[in-house]
């Protein structure tokens, strides 16, 4: 009887061991689905002699992976399709989509792909990656508000970023000077945890 009783205690002290050597489950980031009817990526750009132009691009898709706990485990992804450009004139529109600026044909997306993201506060991370335009690849960090409500029984976030880009700098460069080489980026996004 001790013997099965010694028996048993090893089998057990070797389970708890095993056990004890395994490492601890991370805290697993929540994955969120981007909801297309709350989101919207605007552009600005001025040009000397005529009013600013404002535009909207209409297909994208995005996933955004956020820890509460960890915001540095958080990571975002947006592609943008760049044909989907809308400036509210379909020549204008088509214009855009031309070899001169976005180059729709050869460059058919627009890609954003977090490599960090930093707490700032309660209500706003950083957001660092990569920004792809024109098949050239910059790092661009973007300040982001953050937005988290539990009601109606479903968790939602909204997400609000302003940010500022050099088009020169991805070899967009027709009509400069007289088309200002700083775009203005805003982006505003709703989505639900999957």
């Amino acid at each position: 009887m001790m013997l099965d009783t010694l028996f048993r205690y090893a089998r057990f002290a070797y389970a708890a061991a095993v056990l004890a050597a395994m490492p601890a489950p991370a805290l697993a980031a929540t994955n969120w689905k981007i909801d297309p009817s709350r989101t919207q990526i605007a552009f600005a750009i001025d040009a000397i002699g005529y009013p600013r132009t404002e535009g909207h691009f209409r297909r994208f898709e995005g996933r955004i992976s956020v820890d509460f706990e960890r915001p540095e485990k958080s990571s975002v992804a947006f592609h943008v399709q760049s044909g989907s450009v809308d400036v509210g004139s379909s020549s204008f529109s088509d214009y855009l989509r031309s070899a001169a600026f976005l180059d729709a044909d050869r460059f058919p997306t627009i890609d954003f792909v977090s490599t960090s993201v930093q707490r700032v506060n309660d209500h706003m991370v950083r957001v660092s990656g990569d920004l792809t335009l024109l098949g050239v690849t910059k790092p661009l960090s973007v300040d982001v508000a953050v937005t988290r409500d539990a009601g109606g029984g479903r968790q939602r976030l909204e997400f609000q970023a302003e940010t500022h880009i050099d088009r020169l700098e991805f070899g967009m460069n027709s009509g400069f000077p007289l088309v200002s080489r700083d775009v203005q980026l805003v982006i505003s996004s709703g989505a639900s945890d999957l």
